[in-house]
C-alpha cells in the first residue's frame, strides 16, 4: 500500500490488527500485575518517556521522532486506549527491570546465567506469535531437521535493518519444532543501544555475539542461532537484497569445538520490511551505531517509520552439516574452517535462491 506522497505504509487492516494485539498485550500485563498503578497518563508524559528511551541517539533524530509521535497522537493514528496501553507497558517495563535488579541483589530471581526469564518469555509469546502468524504470516519448512536435543548451531542470512529476523527465528523454533526448542540468538554489541528491544532480548535469553559465548551455550547443549554476515547483512540496501555478504568464520569454530551440527537457515521476506535507500554516515558516527538507515518511511515519519511492512515471510531450514568427524583440534585448522564456512554459505544461498524462484509476491508469497 502507498501513501499519497508515494511512501510505502502498512495496509490499514494489518495496522488495525497490530493495534489490537498491542491492546491485548497491555491487558495481559495488567492481569499479571493487578496491583501495579502507573503514573497518570497524558500524551505529554508519554512523549517524555519515549524521549528517555531515545536517549543516546543524535539530538536531531530524537527531536524529529518525538515531533512525529506528537503528530501521530494529534492526528489520531492510534486509539486513545492503545496509547494508554503503550504508556502502561513502557512504565511497567521500567519497573520490572528495576525490580529484577533488586531481586538479583538479594538472590530472589528465576533466570539462568544468561538472563533467560521464562515468565517474561511466556508473557510476550502471544505477541510474538501474532507477529509470526498474523502480521508476517511466516511459513517454516524443514524445522524438523533440527535435532530434538543436544548442541546445534543455526546459521542464517541477516537483513531488515532492525533484527526482527532474529526474533522470528526464535519464534519459529519455539512454535514449529517438535520439542519447542528455544534458539539462543547471538546479537551484536550495538543492539543494547536500541531502546527497549535490548531488554526484551536479554529476558528472552539471547547473548552477545562472541565465539566464547556461542561455545559456552553449545557446551551446555543449547540451540544457538548466529548470523555469519554480521552487520554487513543487516545494513544491505534494497538493491543488494538476498545477496550474501562475506561470512565471519567464527561460527564454524564454535561448532567444531563442540562437534555441533550446523543447520543453514534461509529467511526470505525480511529484506522488504524496510525499503532501505541508503545510510546516514554522519548520524551513525554521532549515535555510535554501525548504521542509521534511510528508508521510504524513516526518518521521514519519525517513530512511525519504524513500523515494518507486512511482507510474507518464509523460513527454510537446510540439511544439517555434521562436524563430529573432524576431531577435537579441528577448530584450529583454519583451512578446514574456511572450507566449512564456504560450504554453509553456498548451501544458504541455494536455499534462498530456491525460495525466491518460487515466490510470486512480496506481500502474498
Amino acid at each position: 500500500m502507498m501513501s499519497d506522497d508515494g511512501r510505502a505504509v502498512p495496509d490499514e487492516r494489518r495496522l488495525r490488527q497490530l493495534r489490537s494485539e498491542v491492546d491485548r498485550l497491555a491487558r495481559r500485563i495488567q492481569r499479571l500485575a493487578p496491583d501495579y498503578q502507573p503514573p497518570a497518563f497524558s500524551p505529554r508524559r508519554l512523549i517524555k518517556l519515549v524521549e528517555q528511551g531515545l536517549d543516546g541517539l543524535p539530538p536531531e533524530l530524537q527531536l524529529d521522532s518525538v515531533d512525529r509521535l506528537r503528530q501521530a497522537i494529534d492526528q489520531g493514528w492510534l486509539q486513545p486506549e492503545t496509547w494508554k496501553g503503550m504508556w502502561y507497558m513502557l512504565n511497567y517495563t521500567l519497573q520490572y527491570n528495576a525490580g529484577l535488579v533488586k531481586r538479583r541483589l538479594t538472590g530472589e530471581y528465576e533466570a539462568d546465567p544468561w538472563g533467560l526469564d521464562w515468565e517474561f518469555l511466556d508473557l510476550v509469546r502471544p505477541f510474538l506469535t501474532f507477529l509470526y502468524k498474523g502480521y508476517w504470516r511466516v511459513e517454516a519448512a524443514g524445522v524438523d531437521r533440527i535435532p530434538v536435543e543436544g548442541p546445534v548451531l543455526l546459521a542464517a542470512n541477516h537483513s531488515g535493518q532492525v533484527p526482527w529476523d532474529a526474533i522470528m527465528l526464535t519464534t519459529a523454533t519455539l512454535t514449529e519444532h517438535p520439542a519447542q526448542r528455544l534458539a539462543r540468538v547471538l546479537y551484536p554489541a550495538w543492539v543494547p543501544k536500541l531502546p527497549f528491544l535490548s531488554v526484551w532480548l536479554a529476558r528472552m535469553g539471547q547473548a552477545l555475539a562472541t565465539v566464547e559465548n556461542g561455545t559456552r551455550l553449545l557446551e551446555q547443549g543449547d540451540l544457538v542461532a548466529t548470523f555469519p554476515e554480521g552487520d554487513d547483512g543487516l545494513t544491505k540496501t534494497f538493491r543488494n537484497r538476498y545477496r550474501l555478504a562475506r561470512f565471519d568464520p567464527g561460527f564454524v569454530q564454535m561448532a567444531l569445538s563442540q562437534q555441533a551440527p550446523i543447520v543453514p537457515v534461509s529467511i526470505v521476506g525480511a529484506e522488504e520490511t524496510y525499503i532501505t535507500l541508503g545510510h546516514a554516515p554522519v548520524l551513525s558516527r554521532i549515535s555510535d551505531l554501525p548504521h542509521v538507515p534511510v528508508t521510504l518511511t524513516f526518518p521521514w515519519l519519525g517513530l512511525l517509520g519504524l513500523v515494518p511492512l507486512p511482507t510474507k515471510w518464509f523460513i527454510d531450514f537446510g540439511e544439517p552439516i555434521v562436524t563430529d568427524g573432524f576431531g577435537p583440534d579441528a577448530s584450529s585448522n583454519l583451512v578446514l574452517v574456511a572450507q566449512l564456512a564456504d560450504r554453509v554459505r553456498n548451501s544458504l544461498q541455494s536455499l534462498m535462491d530456491d525460495r525466491l524462484v518460487r515466490r510470486r509476491s512480496v506481500f502474498l508469497g
